[in-house]
């Protein structure tokens, strides 16, 4: 089911033309809501919003924490476009129907996508609360077949076979961290690779220990697919995960973790999110798709800034002390 349903091209045109007669805006940046993540649109201007049932095309978003709306609307000086929920392999949808709205944004002429997720930390060093800026990803379904990009290719939106290697835009990394400095947050900050796993229940002991002993410091169930749809297409992407829970590893822990915790993480830390994002946006050089491939941007060298680099232990020991009343 996943791997064979196919939409047409006319299909991803037919959503984008119905929104372009439905709105005046014309985004240039998209953002994906991970589960209670969907306060991001807030802080959009002069919003149009739409119910995905309203678009053609676009699937129904099942989970709590995803609200289904499409919001459109100015974020300091850029037009952006806000998915208030994702959608999910484990909800029954096929791969293509998860990633719909990623084909449908590089038509409105979005130039950079920002994806959000809310993930199970297996580093140690990773606590609930924390912000995990993507460098890299294991997409585990995608090898094992359950690819958004199997079937016939379509050339309009990208090759054949696309590199993964860098999807990731190294420049917004670099932009991320050095805002979260300036906001003091880097006590609570870091770089780190994402694995998607399929759900929807969440891991065992054994394939936590798995995973973790595979490099990866964040587990979810969402995210990848949308990455590798919006990388065939060009678009530049931006991704964070939010840390909502600690991921059980040991037999000897009695602790579990449920949905609504996960909720519960998401509205603490929902201002910094949105900060963040909002000031990520507003330092974003961006153009519409439609005159340039998102690889033409200029990055920030990383011998200048580099997203890897430790902050300084004082400032990191200061930040920590007064973080650690609140998630």
């Amino acid at each position: 089911m996943h791997s064979k349903d196919t939409i047409s091209h006319d299909e991803y045109q037919q959503a984008a033309d119905w929104l372009l007669a439905h709105t005046k805006h014309r985004p240039q940046v998209a953002i994906i809501c991970g589960s209670g993540l969907g306060m991001l649109a807030e802080a959009l201007e002069n919003q149009d919003a739409f119910n995905y049932s309203q678009i053609p095309g676009f699937p129904h978003s099942t989970v709590q924490g995803h609200a289904g709306r499409l919001v459109f609307g100015q974020l300091r000086g850029k037009t952006c476009v806000c998915m208030q929920g994702r959608f999910h392999m484990y909800e029954g949808h096929s791969l293509c129907k998860t990633t719909f709205p990623v084909r449908v944004f590089k038509l409105l002429g979005v130039d950079t996508l920002v994806v959000t997720n809310a993930a199970g930390s297996l580093d140690d060093s990773l606590k609930p609360g924390d912000i995990m800026i993507l460098k890299d990803h294991i997409n585990f379904p995608g090898l094992c077949g359950l690819n958004p990009l199997c079937g016939p290719n379509d050339d309009r939106f990208g090759p054949r076979f696309p590199a993964m290697s860098g999807c990731y835009d190294a420049g917004l990394r670099c932009v991320a961290m050095e805002i979260g400095k300036q906001l003091g947050i880097t006590a609570v900050m870091r770089e780190g690779v994402y694995a998607m796993v399929g759900g929807p229940n969440f891991e065992s002991i054994a394939e936590a220990r798995l995973l973790h002993k595979l490099g990866v410091d964040a587990v979810g169930m969402s995210t990848a697919p949308e990455v590798v749809v919006a990388t065939h297409c060009g678009l530049r992407v931006f991704g964070l995960s939010l840390i909502t829970n600690k991921v059980v590893k040991s037999y000897e822990d009695d602790q579990s973790v449920d949905h609504e915790g996960v909720l519960a993480v998401g509205r603490l830390r929902a201002q910094t999110l949105k900060t963040l994002v909002t000031e990520v946006i507003a330092r974003m050089d961006v153009n519409n798709n439609t005159s340039s491939s998102a690889h033409d941007h200029t990055e920030a060298p990383l011998s200048e800034c580099d997203p890897c680099s430790p902050p300084d232990n004082h400032t990191e020991v200061l930040i920590r002390a007064q973080s650690d009343t609140s998630i």
